[in-house]
């Protein structure tokens, strides 16, 4: 616990809170995406195959949306899990000008390994860290999210 900064608010601006924030977010991506090496994907395409096996069919708009990546980069990542047989878009039937994105037998197949790659590591992230204190952080994520976007609306 030596390396753990005591008060924020007196540590050195690359210990900051927010500085903290993003080098954490950056291993959290950087351990996800070497356990997932071995399926040949990056934790972008995993999270798509995975929020389209959970929750179905849908558009790439919304799919951009909830993973928080723009939809022109979202076209990309379809595109390379197309190509591998992962996905596959379809017209959607109330509105031919909308793509769907589904994900395909093979998809489903790889989910389930993203599925138990994502178990084992969250596992491994959360040793030692309790239920309370990871409520608490979650707690404090979403309002500094909240702040975030307010501050963001004010520009």
């Amino acid at each position: 616990m030596s390396n753990l900064t005591n008060n924020e608010l007196d540590a050195p601006p690359w210990l900051r809170v927010e500085s903290t924030l993003m080098a954490t977010a950056r291993l959290v991506r950087e351990a996800f995406d070497a356990r997932l090496v071995p399926l040949d994907l990056n934790l972008t395409q995993a999270s798509l195959i995975g929020y389209i096996a959970e929750f179905g069919a849908t558009t790439q708009t919304l799919l951009a949306d909830r993973l928080g990546i723009g939809r022109a980069s979202i076209g990309t990542v379809i595109d390379r899990l197309e190509q591998r047989g992962l996905v596959e878009r379809h017209p959607d039937p109330a509105d031919r000008r909308v793509w769907r994105v589904d994900v395909t037998d093979a998809g489903r197949t790889i989910a389930t390994q993203i599925r138990d790659i994502d178990e084992v590591l969250r596992a491994e992230l959360r040793r030692g860290i309790g239920r309370e204190e990871r409520q608490a952080l979650s707690w404090v994520l979403t309002r500094l999210q909240q702040n975030l976007q307010s501050a963001i609306n004010h520009t």
